[in-house]
């Protein structure tokens, strides 16, 4: 139903439109003044504003430039006893919509409202066809308008009709998998496998059979043959996801397959050609690794073809309040939740954070924001968590006493992993330790 706010100081002039307008279908809410009439406005959403400009604490000239300074895309219609073409003129160089007199005409106001609808149902289907159309051109599962990420769609868009590899960089939680997979399905080769692996959560001695696939009896456990993923997308597109994690050896095999397009299963003899592109993500700087010896030089500009980086989510603030209002919707219809949106100041919290996990951080937040919220709109007390800055597991100047130091790593562990949103790979790259090694330690803790 469609929600309109009436804000005027005369109570029974206010209850009389909301008698009428409740016979035209209408949802009526009041405000007996302007400042909570502008208050009510950043609390939840309205369709249309309908207020009076001549008020006691606050007129309705003031709270218009309020109110058009939080939406300035909400319709307001004044009204007034005290008619003035100079007052009408500039309420509506403010951004009033229209400008009624009192005694108000029902008709014309029901006349302005019904024209007010009728232009938003319009906007919304105009907006959704463009839309529509976009996606037919162009399909993407990124969300955002910031100028970043405006500038990272114009690049998937050049890149992806080409078949150069490509190597997608970005801090963990930022979308690296929703890039690589705008790049294949806005590719010559959208209508063929899109294949992907995580690099780092398969054994080193387990990745070559994955990757290349084995012949029965190659090693043991190989009951069978298996097709490994190279020969899974032929004429795809292959995501090596965390390739910075790849041991040089199994880069030295991988650099043979992109220079002879040919794979040879584990156990075999037999060379196979493929026809892959190779899509890399990684959220280490394999240039700097590649100058450390830990990762090979010839095999980075193989796959540094074309290079995209993702910005993170703090650099992109602008994408924050989107993002959250996705989520929303997402996890308010999987939770069975009836969440309107957010209070004005959890949103501004949610600007001001740090999101050093990202949008995968974000999107956890407002999933516990949903299923905790204890009224139609997640309000701050159910985002209470994120005034902890992630990453910070134990305060500097901390006495520790005669704490073992064993005691004090499993401690900067386990809350760090926690921080991460139990993130395993997240969570290492903020100790700075390898996914590997953490693994080792929460094993050793009787934690995995």
């Amino acid at each position: 139903m469609k929600k309109i706010l009436v804000v005027d100081d005369d109570a029974a002039h206010a209850r009389m439109l909301k008698i009428l307008m409740a016979d035209w279908g209408v949802e009526v809410h009041l405000a007996d003044d302007g400042t909570s009439g502008v208050e009510m406005v950043k609390a939840q959403p309205f369709d249309i504003i309908l207020m009076d400009m001549k008020m006691v604490k606050m007129s309705g000239m003031e709270a218009l430039q309020l109110i058009k300074a939080h939406n300035p895309s909400l319709p307001v219609i004044i009204m007034t006893a005290y008619s003035s073409v100079q007052t009408a003129v500039n309420a509506l160089k403010i951004g009033a919509y229209d400008y009624l007199t009192k005694p108000l005409d029902f008709d014309k106001l029901k006349l302005t409202i019904e024209r007010i609808f009728e232009s938003i149902s319009l906007k919304t289907e105009n907006r959704n066809l463009k839309t529509r159309l976009k996606e037919q051109s162009f399909a993407h599962d990124i969300i955002g308008k910031s100028p970043a990420i405006l500038s990272l769609l114009d690049t998937i868009h050049m890149v992806a009709p080409t078949d150069a590899n490509v190597l997608v960089l970005g801090e963990s939680g930022t979308g690296k998998e929703l890039v690589s997979s705008a790049i294949h399905f806005n590719s010559q080769r959208k209508d063929q496998t899109f294949v992907r692996i995580n690099c780092a959560a398969i054994t080193e001695t387990l990745l070559e059979s994955e990757l290349f696939g084995h012949e029965k009896g190659s090693f043991t456990g190989a009951d069978k043959k298996r097709k490994g993923k190279f020969l899974l997308a032929d004429k795809g597109s292959i995501l090596l996801d965390e390739i910075g994690e790849m041991s040089l050896a199994m880069q030295a095999k991988l650099l043979r397959v992109i220079q002879e397009k040919e794979i040879t299963p584990v156990g075999s003899d037999q060379n196979i050609k493929t026809d892959v592109r190779i899509i890399a993500s990684t959220n280490k700087d394999l240039r700097k690794l590649s100058e450390q010896g830990m990762f090979r030089q010839d095999l980075f500009y193989r796959l540094n073809v074309v290079s995209i980086e993702i910005p993170p989510l703090r650099d992109r603030t602008e994408d924050i309040p989107t993002l959250a209002l996705h989520f929303l919707e997402l996890f308010s219809k999987k939770n069975k939740r009836d969440i309107k949106g957010f209070s004005p100041d959890a949103m501004d919290a949610m600007i001001r954070y740090a999101w050093e996990g990202n949008v995968r951080e974000l999107m956890n937040t407002v999933e516990r924001g949903v299923v905790l919220a204890r009224s139609d709109y997640i309000c701050m007390e159910d985002l209470a968590f994120i005034n902890t800055k992630p990453g910070d597991s134990i305060e500097p100047g901390t006495n520790f006493g005669n704490t073992r130091l064993s005691q004090i790593e499993e401690t900067a562990i386990l809350v760090t992993l926690d921080s991460a949103g139990g993130n395993k790979s997240e969570a290492a790259r903020r100790l700075g330790i390898t996914r590997k090694t953490l693994l080792k330690k929460l094993k050793q803790y009787g934690k995995s």
